[in-house]
């Protein structure tokens, strides 16, 4: 019996709609209302059942990310994407751990819906023009503005420093062995002076409302966050090493940009509703 292409796609599936949405609490709900109406199509008259089922995800994925605009504008403090726990095999696919790092959902996040579905069905997934602009109701050729205009967007954003995943292990041990120690000079050595830390709560958990700038401050805060932590741990987030924290019973995880051997940004997201996925393997495919 052959396997049903959804189930056979599915990790490609639920990445496609995680990217574009930032959200695998999300991603799923777009995974369900896709498979639903997977299940009313013939599929005998379905040529070409991956480029099909894509096109479906990112159909509902646009419905969902215009409906969650007002949500995102109402929410308490920073909103970061939700952080997944990944294998380090993800990170054999670098255009793929780049695509799903937090630093770059979270530039995702200053596209505009039709934007970001179009870059990341093209730069991601190199999807044809045309199969693109039939899943975004849009002409091939406004596809292609709206794709270059997307990438130059992406690229004044993104981080500008690309390392390897050694190295990027090595600053992460390094800044969770300052961690533990809770000493502010330790913690300011592991990271740039103009380092800047973008916490999540929420509204939900104790977290910096708005980004947190320079070294110093940033340090400071952080060794009061060691002191009190039971747990330090290194885990894969989003195709790279990263950390989890537990403070009271609390976690939080975080991932890190590394730039020359040093930590330029820092994501921490503590939002508990954004946490549930973080003792669970995520498979992230394309």
């Amino acid at each position: 019996m052959t396997e049903d292409p959804f189930v056979a796609h599915r990790s490609l599936l639920f990445t496609v709609a995680y990217e574009m949405l930032g959200s695998a609490a999300d991603a799923e709900d777009v995974l369900q209302e896709s498979w639903l109406r997977w299940a009313e199509v013939d599929h005998a008259q379905v040529r070409d059942p991956r480029a099909y089922l894509v096109r479906a995800v990112t159909r509902q994925a646009l419905n969902r990310l215009r409906s969650l605009a007002r949500r995102r504008e109402d929410y308490v403090g920073e909103w970061l994407p939700e952080p997944l726990l990944t294998s380090p095999d993800v990170a054999e696919d670098v255009e793929l751990a780049e695509s799903v790092s937090i630093a770059m959902l979270t530039v995702l996040e200053t596209l505009a819906p039709v934007e970001r579905a179009v870059f990341v069905l093209r730069e991601v997934f190199d999807m044809p023009y045309g199969e693109i602009a039939e899943a975004v109701g849009k002409s091939g050729p406004a596809v292609r503005q709206i794709a270059r205009r997307a990438r130059e967007h992406v690229a004044a954003r993104r981080p500008r420093m690309q390392v390897s995943r050694s190295e990027q292990q090595v600053v992460v041990d390094r800044f969770l062995a300052a961690l533990r120690t809770g000493r502010l000079q330790d913690l300011m050595e592991v990271m740039a002076p103009d380092v800047v830390l973008v916490a999540d709560g929420g509204g939900q958990a104790a977290a910096a409302l708005v980004p947190v700038h320079g070294a110093e401050v940033v340090a400071a805060l952080l060794a009061r966050t060691g002191r009190s932590a039971s747990e330090t741990t290194a885990v894969w987030l989003n195709g790279a090493p990263g950390a989890r924290i537990e403070t009271d019973g609390r976690p939080a995880a975080v991932s890190l940009v590394v730039e020359d051997g040093l930590i330029t940004r820092i994501y921490a997201t503590a939002n508990p509703r954004k946490l549930t996925r973080l003792d669970k393997l995520v498979d992230l495919a394309r």
